[in-house]
């Protein structure tokens, strides 16, 4: 099956993952600009007509980079939608999404047929990230048009599947867009995503060391300090099994090898033990690609990094 016309201005086959506090509107534009789908969550943009504000500027910067750039314009960009009863504000949100006619709707934590609905009304696309089967079929079922599939080593919430099987059995039934998310931080990664199945690689991570990451000096040095043995996988924070990295647990006053199983009161319970500790703000979210990352650069020169890796890789495999 062809990818929708909508993914016709890639320079990379990669949609960078909209990473909760991290992504923000700078960062979408850079890496648009770059060739890649930028994204971000609706939630990071807060305060009264915040998202609002949001849209609008991505929407005129990246209009006015296409006249400037007729041959080479900007990739499309991703709104993610949390579709979970918590969040107020998604029919409202989605409703803007219309008015500035999103290119691409990103949906987590559950499967709406509304906001499919909403998303096709002005022909933008509906990509629905999953951990199994189960949710990936019951994706399509409710009119989503694409997946991710958010395998093992995945930054934040992940899965625990081996990034193999969740592409070859996804594949066995499915043949419209699919991304693959789970350790992927080079060129070269991205290359084997599509040499399993996957249409893009899903990245994440690798763009919390970069200038326009809204993320504290410490987070972005520590990315580029540890590697996968540095990012534990637990439920605690949360009560959703998630990936973090080990040295900000300890920060935290917390033993990364000693941690209870979480339920969804589990910060509260930090809260009465006296810390003042917070996932995503203190409890740092990672995948465990972070290897490939070895400096802090801008949006711009990690795309172009991926692109060389890519191209290279490429050259090295089919010559």
């Amino acid at each position: 099956m062809a990818l929708p016309k909508i993914f016709q201005n890639l320079q990379l086959p990669v949609i960078a993952a909209p990473m909760f506090i991290l992504s923000g509107k700078e960062m979408v534009i850079e890496q648009c600009k770059a060739g890649i789908v930028g994204s971000f969550p609706a939630l990071n943009a807060r305060g009264e007509g915040e998202f609002e504000k949001w849209l609008q500027e991505i929407t005129e910067e990246l209009d006015k980079y296409n006249q400037a750039n007729p041959d080479s314009p900007a990739a499309p960009f991703a709104v993610n939608q949390i579709v979970f009863k918590s969040n107020a504000r998604l029919y409202e949100d989605m409703e803007l999404c219309v008015k500035y006619k999103v290119p691409i709707i990103i949906t987590s934590l559950g499967a709406n047929e509304d906001v499919n609905s909403a998303a096709h009304s002005y022909g933008g696309i509906v990509m629905h990230d999953v951990i199994n089967q189960r949710f990936a079929r019951k994706a399509i079922e409710k009119g989503a048009d694409g997946l991710i599939a958010v395998a093992a080593g995945a930054g934040g919430h992940a899965g625990a599947l081996s990034p193999f099987a969740i592409i070859q059995e996804t594949r066995e039934w499915f043949d419209g867009p699919l991304a693959l998310s789970g350790c992927i931080a080079s060129g070269d990664s991205v290359l084997a995503a599509q040499a399993m199945g996957a249409d893009f690689g899903y990245i994440g991570s690798a763009f919390i060391a970069t200038k326009e990451a809204n993320a504290a000096q410490e987070y972005k040095q520590m990315v580029v300090d540890c590697d996968a043995k540095d990012i534990i996988y637990s439920d605690y924070f949360t009560g959703v099994s998630g990936n973090y990295l080990s040295p900000s647990i300890e920060a935290a006053g917390m033993d990364p090898a000693n941690l209870p199983k979480g339920d969804i009161a589990a910060m509260q319970k930090l809260t009465d033990q006296g810390s003042d500790a917070k996932a995503w703000k203190d409890i740092w979210g990672c995948g465990q690609g972070i290897g490939a990352i070895d400096e802090i650069q801008t949006v711009s020169e990690r795309v172009a990094q991926l692109k060389s890796e890519y191209s290279e890789a490429k050259r090295r495999i089919i010559g």
